[in-house]
């Protein structure tokens, strides 16, 4: 008996390493390994939510984990923007912004309002694309130039509009009419769509509207260009200037981003930055940000963190120039 229970003890001994080696295997998943949200802080149909769901396709087919996108729409996407920050960091909630997100938590005077650098991890830029100033045919001004000669003829008298107060197209409309030197009237609009409407049927003069917004209307000369906000001109209308031509130093990018919540690991968020690198030059990808009128762009999440606080302390002076700062 006493030889029996020797042996019996020296078999599970040496089944212990076995084991322990596959428990510790099963407390190590390759990351995904189970499906991942990307949260659109916008509706439905928007160059956020077709971006997201463009990444989203390339990493399904990339990591063979579906991707499913969410829209959280709402207070200037501070609505999808919290709830991420309140995730777990651990990879399988991400967040796509756009430019708005530099702004947002700034001009909508909440002050519980989470930071938009430091409540996130940041990933990578995703793509880039220039706001344009467009004019009513009716507007006596066929350029940026002969605008500013018409506003400082009669201050106040002309308008712009912008998809919502604190939006970055408002402020970007009052860092261009601060650095021209001259006054228009702010008339907010709760979207792109009505405001172009109201711009086409002459309920106001100017609208500051993506890029790839104003295309179609300017092409129909149902809108007229009076410039785009990067420091180049866009070879889809290369005859439009860009408004630094008449204001030098102007630049007003319209920017989408992949963020997580703060604390995620160093691996996973080199891994998301390796994919959306990798999607960047796919051709389905670059084929979907070209027929959107933007441009690819990445970078490593170093970059994008120092891009981000740039942004931020750029609208943030616009801002508390308006007084649209945290009360």
């Amino acid at each position: 008996m006493k030889i029996r229970r020797l042996i019996v003890a020296a078999g599970v001994a040496a089944a212990l390493p076995q084991l322990g080696g596959e428990a510790h295997g099963a407390a190590t998943p390759v990351y995904p390994d189970r499906p991942v949200r990307i949260v659109v802080g916008f509706p439905p149909g928007g160059t956020a939510d077709i971006l997201a769901r463009g990444f989203g396709r390339e990493m399904t087919e990339a990591w063979g984990q579906s991707v499913v996108v969410e829209n959280r729409p709402g207070a200037g996407s501070l609505i999808g923007s919290e709830y991420v920050a309140k995730s777990a960091p651990d990879g399988y909630t991400l967040l796509v912004v756009t430019s708005s997100h530099a702004v947002a938590a700034t001009t909508l005077g909440k002050k519980d309002s989470v930071d938009p650098v430091e409540a996130f991890t940041p990933i990578s830029l995703l793509a880039t694309t220039p706001l344009a100033l467009v004019a009513n045919p009716r507007v006596p001004a066929t350029s940026m130039r002969e605008l500013m000669a018409v506003a400082k003829r009669s201050p106040g008298k002309i308008n712009y509009g912008s998809s919502g107060t604190g939006s970055t197209t408002h402020l970007a409309g009052e860092l261009l009419s601060q650095m021209a030197g001259i006054r228009l009237v702010h008339v907010p609009y709760k979207g792109g769509a009505h405001s172009m409407n109201d711009l086409v049927s002459g309920q106001i003069d100017l609208l500051v509207i993506s890029w790839p917004s104003a295309i179609p209307q300017i092409k129909a000369g149902k809108a007229k260009g009076l410039g785009i906000s990067a420091l180049k001109r866009s070879p889809v209308l290369p005859q439009i200037p860009t408004l630094a031509e008449a204001v030098p130093g102007y630049e007003a990018l319209q920017w989408y981003a992949l963020l997580g919540p703060a604390g995620m690991p160093a691996d996973i968020v080199q891994k998301l930055n390796a994919q959306v690198v990798r999607t960047a030059r796919s051709a389905q990808y670059v084929d979907l940000i070209s027929k959107l009128g933007a441009d690819s762009e990445t970078n490593t999440p170093t970059e994008f963190r120092a891009f981000l606080r740039s942004e931020v302390a750029k609208w943030t002076k616009v801002a508390r120039q308006l007084d649209l700062g945290q009360s």
